[in-house]
C-alpha cells in the first residue's frame, strides 16, 4: 500500500517527466515508421510510364544487337525465292521482265545463307541495317510494352492479377498493331538496306546507300504516305507476333508462379520467354513473309508496287507459285531469332526493373 501510494505520488509530482517519456517513445516510433514509409518513395519513378518506356527500349536494343544476324538471314531466305523471273504489268498492258531478275535463284539453308553473307560480303554485313532497326525499337518496343501495361492495369487491379487469356490476347494484339503502325517507316528502311548486299552481288545497281538516303528516296518516290508502304501486312504481323509474345509471356509467367508456387525469378523468365518466342514465330511467320516481299518489291515512279497489288495478292501469288509451305519459308531462323530475342529482351527488361526497384511486371 505504502509503495503504491509512493508511486502515485511520484507520478503526480513529476507529470512532465512521464509525458516526456511517452512523447519520446512516440517520436521514436514515428521516426522509425517514417523512415520505413519514405524508402519506397525513392523508387516511385520506377513504375512510371516514362521509366517503363525507357527500360523497354534499352532491353529491346540489347536483344536486337545480339540477334540481328538471324534477322538478316531470315530476310534473305524469304526474298530469294520470290520470283525466278519477276514480271510487272506496264501502263500499256504488256508484260516485261524486271531488271536483275534471275532464272536460277540459289536456295540455301539458314546456316549456308549466313556463312555465304559473311564469305561473300564480309562478316560485318551480318549487321547491315541494324541502325534503322534500333530506331524502330525506340518507337515499337516502347509503345507496345507501355500500351500493354496500361491496358492490363485497366482490366485488373493495377496489374497485380493475371489476365484471362482472351483479355490478354486483346491487349497483345492491340498493343502490337498500334506500335508497329507507328514504327513502319523505320521497318521499311531496314528491309531495303538489308537487301542491298544481295543486289550488289547480283550485279544490280544499289538502290540506297544509307538509312538517310533510303528515307529520302522513299519520300521522293511515294511521298510521306510511301513511308507506310506495306504497313498493313506489317501491322497484321505485329499483331500476331505480340499475340504470341506478350500474351504467352504474361500468361505462362503467371501460370508457372501460381501453379508451381515459384517466385518471380530468372527460371520463370526463361521458361516464359522461350514459350513466347515459339508461339510468336508460329503466329507471325506467314505475315512476315508477305510483309517482307511487299516492302522489298520494286516500285514505279508513283511508288506503286510492280509485283503485288497488296497483301492479299502477295499471299495468293506466293501460295499459287510456291505452295503453302512457302509461307513458312524462314520459319527456322525466325524462331531461332525470336527465341533468343525474346529471352534476351525479357531477361534484360525484368533485371533492369528489379535493379531500379520497380514492381513485378
Amino acid at each position: 500500500m505504502t509503495s503504491a501510494a509512493a508511486t502515485d505520488t511520484a507520478q503526480s509530482q513529476h507529470p512532465s517527466a512521464s509525458a516526456s517519456d511517452e512523447s519520446s517513445t512516440t517520436a521514436t516510433q514515428g521516426s522509425s515508421s517514417g523512415r520505413h514509409q519514405l524508402r519506397p518513395v525513392k523508387y516511385d519513378y520506377a513504375d512510371s510510364f516514362a521509366c517503363t518506356y525507357i527500360v523497354s527500349v534499352v532491353a529491346a536494343s540489347v536483344a536486337e544487337l545480339a540477334t540481328y544476324p538471324l534477322d538478316l538471314t531470315k530476310t534473305r531466305l524469304q526474298i530469294q525465292g520470290e520470283a525466278t523471273a519477276a514480271t510487272a504489268i506496264t501502263t500499256s498492258g504488256s508484260t516485261t521482265t524486271l531488271p536483275g531478275a534471275k532464272g536460277n535463284m540459289q536456295y540455301r539453308g539458314m546456316v549456308a545463307t549466313a556463312l555465304g553473307i559473311a564469305r561473300e560480303e564480309g562478316a560485318l554485313k551480318l549487321w547491315q541495317g541494324v541502325t534503322p532497326a534500333l530506331y524502330r525499337h525506340v518507337v515499337y518496343s516502347g509503345v507496345r510494352i507501355c500500351s500493354y501495361d496500361l491496358m492490363r492495369k485497366e482490366f485488373t487491379r493495377n496489374g497485380s492479377q493475371a489476365l484471362p487469356i482472351w483479355k490478354s490476347a486483346l491487349c497483345g494484339v492491340t498493343a502490337g498493331a498500334v506500335a508497329q503502325w507507328l514504327a513502319s517507316p523505320a521497318d521499311l528502311v531496314k528491309v531495303q538496306i538489308q537487301m542491298e548486299g544481295r543486289r550488289r552481288l547480283m550485279g544490280e545497281p544499289p538502290r540506297v546507300h544509307s538509312a538517310g538516303h533510303a528515307f529520302r528516296r522513299i519520300v521522293q518516290r511515294g511521298g510521306v504516305k510511301g513511308l507506310w508502304k506495306g504497313s498493313i501486312p506489317n501491322v497484321q504481323r505485329a499483331a500476331l507476333v505480340n499475340l504470341g509474345d506478350l500474351t504467352t509471356y504474361d500468361t505462362i509467367k503467371h501460370l508457372i508462379m501460381d501453379r508451381l508456387h515459384m517466385p518471380d525469378c530468372h527460371t520463370v523468365h526463361v521458361l516464359a520467354s522461350v514459350c513466347a518466342g515459339f508461339v510468336a514465330a508460329i503466329m507471325g511467320t506467314p505475315a512476315d513473309v508477305v510483309k517482307t516481299r511487299i516492302m522489298n518489291q520494286p516500285t514505279d515512279n508513283k511508288g506503286n508496287g510492280l509485283l503485288y497489288r497488296g497483301s492479299v495478292d502477295c499471299l495468293r501469288q506466293t501460295v499459287a507459285k510456291e505452295g503453302f509451305p512457302a509461307l513458312y519459308k524462314g520459319f527456322l531462323p525466325c524462331w531461332i531469332r525470336m527465341a533468343p530475342w525474346s529471352l534476351t529482351f525479357w531477361l534484360s527488361f525484368e533485371q533492369i526493373r528489379k535493379m531500379i526497384g520497380a514492381s513485378v511486371y
